[in-house]
């Protein structure tokens, strides 16, 4: 059977323009091409935890609108059980506006509007959902009250807990609370530094912020580096950088969602650790050659194929 992966998060709608470059502050440029896809990291989590074969339930909250009801068809018809993703019929879903520059880098705008409304209490009616996963994925975009809830549900059922930071909090740090519940933290480059203050641009920068990081709370640092792969940190063992596959960047928007989904999958399916990050890296380096959240997240084959080429030109 495969591994159960229970991710409590974010769901929106992504409007995204495609541009020769990113504008700058006053500037309006015309835009090459336009897409909608579902989006929100706790969703594109969900969906490529799914696609790189994982049993995956979803728990967030929607509007009662056009776009909920996308963002739930989308998920089901993936595969996955969208049962406690809530239909607000106060608030609209969130929305994302992406612009996407010609070197594949983007900038983001969020309207949160359900996700804001997502609950501790929405959490505890999906206990039995979390006690019985193989691993639970959360992020930054809902409530810090409402991780908080999953992680310490979550935590005492024994179940391994793995945060996503991102966004990172404006003041720089996360609870105690939170960050004492985690098994697994998954930073970025940007996000380590703005909870460490540590820059992550060399291994040696690397190596030193995972170390800080660890020091709050969380027994497993996976700090994610871009093209350069990613750094696994545990408490008592050496460092082990992973290395990435190069691609042609066309959009690196949710690249690091499907990173964080199918390392989850990899790990829910009882992959050793090392080999669960090298499996989530495949998955990210291909988000990055597809326009877009949802169409870029890859399926099971493709990450197989890419690990099995090893590295090779088929995917440059």
């Amino acid at each position: 059977m495969a591994g159960t992966v229970v991710v409590v998060g974010s769901l929106s709608q992504d409007l995204v323009v495609k541009s020769p470059r990113l504008p700058v502050r006053g500037e309006t440029i015309r835009g090459t091409d336009f897409g909608m896809f579902v989006g929100g990291k706790g969703n594109n989590q969900a969906l490529a935890a799914a696609r790189a074969g994982a049993s995956v339930s979803m728990v967030g909250r929607v509007g009662d609108d056009a776009f909920g009801t996308t963002i739930i068809d989308t998920l089901v018809r993936t595969g996955v059980d969208a049962q406690r993703v809530i239909r607000d019929p106060e608030v609209g879903s969130g929305i994302a506006i992406i612009i996407v520059g010609g070197d594949g880098d983007n900038s983001i705008v969020i309207a949160q509007q359900a996700n804001l409304k997502f609950s501790a209490a929405d959490v505890e009616n999906a206990r039995s959902l979390i006690e019985a996963a193989d691993i639970v994925l959360l992020q930054m975009e809902v409530p810090i009250e409402t991780n908080i809830a999953a992680a310490r549900a979550a935590y005492r059922a024994g179940v391994p807990v793995a945060l996503n930071p991102a966004p990172a909090p404006e003041e720089g740090s996360l609870p105690d609370e939170l960050l004492q519940h985690l098994t697994f933290i998954v930073p970025n480059q940007t996000e380590v530094h703005q909870l460490t203050g540590i820059e992550a641009t060399t291994r040696a920068g690397a190596m030193e912020a995972a170390k800080a990081l660890r020091a709050l709370g969380p027994k497993t640092v996976i700090l994610t580096l871009g093209e350069q792969g990613a750094l696994l940190s545990q408490e008592g063992k050496e460092a082990v950088f992973v290395e990435s596959f190069p691609v042609r960047a066309i959009d690196t928007t949710a690249a690091g969602d499907a990173f964080c989904g199918a390392f989850g999958a990899a790990y829910a399916n009882g992959v050793v650790l090392e080999d669960a990050v090298r499996f989530g890296c495949a998955a990210g380096a291909l988000a990055c050659t597809r326009l877009g959240a949802e169409p870029s997240l890859p399926q099971l084959p493709e990450i197989e194929r890419m690990l099995a080429d090893d590295k090779t030109a088929n995917f440059v």
